[in-house]
């Protein structure tokens, strides 16, 4: 790859070659509506020479982009970029308050936003974001009475922008003459598990070697389609959604509505899909639980050919022979029972179903395996453009991230960190206090991890978070926390026991297959609240969670929990806009629960401010009571 390509560039040069060809597709109102490349490309350079002239937007300024994944967010981060422009890429769900620090820390002077909801914000926000100029919505629903002189509509400036090429047709080739690789393309925030986010700078260059990366070991092929459902604002989707595509000519397509995802995905039946732990989970849980509802035949049907295929699956991952039958019986049951399944979750063509942002349970994972679909585990980051290690399909490890990409080097520190580096590393961050982060080319994430003799990497945990056991033996809460995620009844799992005797856990109960246990023995409840602080609800969590430390070492098991009484929200700082754990702000914000974990009593009071009028309530203190085992 050229150290001269840049993504305008690419995209001239797909549009020049397949001008007709689908590169887009995007649901509306029921119906999926194909954008080509020439119609990609003569949008994006209608709507740069609108910005240049209309808004004297230049090289070098940032042009922030707000909304949901539509062909909207990709025109205006490429006409930023024809212009020599950086794209920063906002969470849609962010609140006003995130917004500013957003706004202010990039220092954008024009947003494009999606509809009047994100235009409320803003506008509320006005006095607050001093730099910010113009605001350019494409969803005018609901704006037909919003007069306010820093607005525009997204289709205007196109009209604008048809107008200026009749006299400046050659303006798109002109502007691109100027860019380079090493020209800074989008700034990506971090996810911010600890502190406030970083604005990473990612150059073209970057993010071309980081698809081209994981297209020599998973390509993709031209007309394979992609389904774009995670936020565009996360470097992973930015890298799989507007990147991957330039290189390879596949289709990339947006679901109608976020509430829809699950029946676009299983309508477009996607070849490659990315998405993060508790997406994988949540859909192995529902089936599990729906299973459970069904008949008796079902059942047994089911039962039988799941052990068929944990065999077969088992076999492949410990690169042992499967014997004939097992072959013939797996065919057999992936033709009257796997084939459906997949094509249920929308999953029956895909080849390759990348989880990121978090490991996987591997009960979850040998789910997915048995039942033929491709799930592979990967590591990476904002400063790693995404994906720097990934399993390979003959080379699945469960236990490990994966096997470092091609042109990248991994080592492991002094300190037990793992340093990665390769080109597709990010330029640097945004703010000079910030940038000690990259030694010699060489970035730590934060993890702290080990490779073994086959080059696989295997991550433990975070190095602030890592505990040490009674014993002076390591014990790693992300590991104690994936099995409890484990079951179909536990959404979310956070341990704690840095500096304590034992390690405990506050946990959320998933709401859809609790509250079908609850209807079950007829439990009556109308929130999650009270369903999570029902006294049998509480019993039957307490026998999983017994059910699941049973199978892990005396050092790694909790000996208390608590159930919140409300599930961890991205729009109450516990969680990132990607679905990662704040520990730390959990930890400040549940300070007395915490300390309640480690003391005698048996419940503890706290503020819930959930409701209009917040009001103290009683959250049970469970000590688990392991069952002695017979001998």
């Amino acid at each position: 790859m050229s150290s001269e390509e840049t993504l305008p560039r690419l995209l001239a040069e797909r549009a020049t070659m397949k001008t007709n060809e689908v590169a887009l597709r995007q649901k509306d109102l029921g119906i999926w509506n194909e954008i080509t490349w020439g119609e990609y490309y003569h949008t994006v350079e209608r709507l740069a020479i609108a910005l240049s002239k209309n808004f004297d937007f230049e090289s070098g300024e940032k042009l922030a982009v707000i909304g949901e994944n539509r062909p909207q967010w990709l025109y205006s981060q490429m006409a930023a970029q024809v212009l020599g422009g950086i794209s920063v890429g906002v969470y849609q769900e962010s609140l006003p308050r995130q917004l500013v620090y957003y706004l202010n820390d990039c220092r954008a002077r024009v947003v494009i936003v999606e509809d009047q909801e994100q235009v409320d914000k803003l506008l509320e926000i006005e006095e607050q974001i001093p730099l910010v100029e113009h605001i350019i919505y494409y969803d005018g629903k609901g704006m037909r009475n919003y007069d306010h002189p820093k607005l525009s509509r997204f289709d205007d400036l196109l009209k604008s922008g048809s107008s200026l090429l009749k006299n400046e047709p050659d303006f798109f080739p002109k502007q691109t003459e100027r860019s380079l690789g090493a020209h800074v393309a989008i700034i990506a925030y971090s996810a911010a598990t600890t502190g406030n986010p970083k604005g990473a700078m990612l150059t073209h260059s970057n993010l071309i070697a980081a698809a081209a990366n994981l297209n020599a070991i998973d390509p993709s092929e031209e007309k394979d389609d992609y389904f774009s459902f995670l936020p565009l604002a996360w470097i992973h989707e930015q890298v799989l959604s507007i990147t991957n595509p330039l290189l390879t000519g596949m289709v990339v397509n947006f679901p109608e509505k976020p509430h829809t995802v699950m029946v676009d995905l299983r309508e477009i039946g996607p070849q490659t899909l990315l998405a993060p732990p508790r997406v994988y989970q949540t859909l192995m849980s529902n089936f599990t639980i729906r299973m459970e509802g069904s008949s008796w035949f079902k059942k047994k049907v089911y039962h039988a050919f799941k052990k068929v295929g944990d065999r077969v699956t088992r076999a492949k991952i410990d690169k042992q022979p499967i014997s004939s039958f097992d072959k013939l019986m797996y065919a057999f049951g992936d033709w009257i029972m796997f084939s459906p399944i997949r094509d249920h979750f929308g999953l029956g063509r895909v080849r390759r179903a990348y989880i990121a942002g978090a490991a996987l349970e591997s009960e979850t994972y040998y789910f997915f395996q048995s039942i033929g679909v491709n799930v592979k585990q990967s590591y990476g980051g904002t400063e790693l453009a995404g994906i720097a290690l990934v399993h390979r399909d003959e080379d699945i490890n469960i236990k490990s991230a994966g096997v470092p990409l091609p042109n990248t080097e991994v080592k492991i520190g002094e300190d037990g960190q793992i340093l990665v580096k390769n080109l597709a590393i990010f330029s640097k961050y945004l703010h000079e206090e910030d940038r000690e982060k990259v030694i010699e080319g060489w970035i730590s994430l934060g993890d702290c991890g080990r490779i073994d003799d086959n080059g696989h990497v295997y991550i433990l945990d975070r190095k602030e978070d890592i505990v040490t056991a009674s014993t002076g033996e390591p014990v790693y809460p992300s590991m104690v926390e994936n099995k409890l995620r484990a079951s179909p009844y536990i959404q979310e799992a956070i341990c704690f026991g840095k500096d304590s005797p034992y390690l405990t856990a506050i946990l959320n109960i998933d709401m859809n297959n609790v509250g079908r246990w609850a209807d079950k023995k007829r439990i009556i409840y109308t929130t999650y609240s009270e369903l999570a602080r029902d006294a049998e609800v509480i019993e039957f969590i307490e026998e999983e969670v017994a059910k699941l430390m049973s199978q892990l070492p005396e050092k790694a098991r909790i000996k208390k929990f608590a159930i919140l009484h409300k599930q961890f929200n991205a729009n109450d700082g516990e969680l990132t806009r990607t679905l990662k754990v704040r520990r730390k702000h959990i930890e400040d914000n549940y300070e007395s629960l915490i300390a309640g974990l480690y003391s005698e009593a048996g419940s503890v009071n706290i503020l819930d401010d959930t409701k209009e009028t917040p009001e103290e309530i009683n959250l049970q203190i469970i000590k688990l009571v392991m069952k002695q085992e017979v001998a």
